[in-house]
């Protein structure tokens, strides 16, 4: 549970040490405040661990964008070269037909590429349409510019469907860590009541030292108290 006290309460050498430590108003028991104020330490523990790792998650995130960024212009490239089939450095309706009705890659990447006005290259209906919006000064060809105009509104948009993702994660690990606290917190509770065999309200040093041998619930729990979750 993120308290090593707690575990300690499960080795015989430590548990009068850890006694001491637990029981803050020296009064000889741990009450209920003084279990919640430990338990308390051990969730915010917890919670630490757990945005640690979403923290080494979201530069593992970047770094993948980074990657996805230069992946898919690289792949912009080489589909306007692929195309391009004259070298001519733009792209005539001519060769444009040809590559989308016959080269793979290139269909592939218009498909997935996030502009819609390129991937309407791939439907006849609309291909005059989109060649009259891609060719941004009318020259009845799509050159370099105009095509790089084109992938960076892809990638815009494909790079806004990556974090809109990232955000809903991140949603969905917040809530995640709102029902972690809740039955971490009910469970430290029942742990307490199970203790607490003379429902007196404190724990008492046989109470414990009784649910330590013979509980396996208790046992589990503090057993787990130092593990990552």
């Amino acid at each position: 549970c993120g308290e090593p006290n707690l575990q300690y309460l499960l080795v015989p050498s430590r548990l009068e040490a850890t006694l001491a430590v637990l029981d803050t108003d020296r009064d000889g028991h741990i009450d209920a405040v003084e279990w919640e104020a430990c338990i308390e330490s051990a969730l915010a523990n917890k919670l630490a661990e757990r945005a640690a790792r979403r923290e080494l998650q979201a530069k593992a995130a970047q770094k993948e964008i980074e990657e996805f960024t230069a992946e898919f212009k690289s792949a912009a490239r080489r589909c306007f070269q692929l195309i391009d089939k004259d070298c001519g450095g733009s792209l005539s309706k001519t060769e444009i037909v040809e590559a989308v009705k016959t080269d793979q890659e290139v269909i592939r990447f218009l498909t997935t590429c996030g502009e819609e006005n390129l991937q309407f290259l791939l439907h006849p209906p609309r291909l005059k349409k989109a060649l009259e919006v891609l060719d941004e000064d009318g020259s009845g060809e799509i050159d370099i510019e105009e095509w790089e105009s084109a992938i960076q509104r892809g990638l815009k948009k494909r790079l806004a469907q990556l974090a809109e993702e990232r955000e809903r994660r991140q949603r969905a690990a917040e809530k995640a860590d709102e029902e972690f606290s809740l039955e971490f917190l009910n469970a430290a509770r029942e742990v307490f009541t199970m203790i607490d065999d003379d429902e007196s309200g404190t724990l008492e040093k046989p109470e414990i030292v009784e649910a330590i041998q013979g509980n396996q619930k208790v046992i589990k729990f503090l057993v787990n108290c130092g593990n990552k979750n």
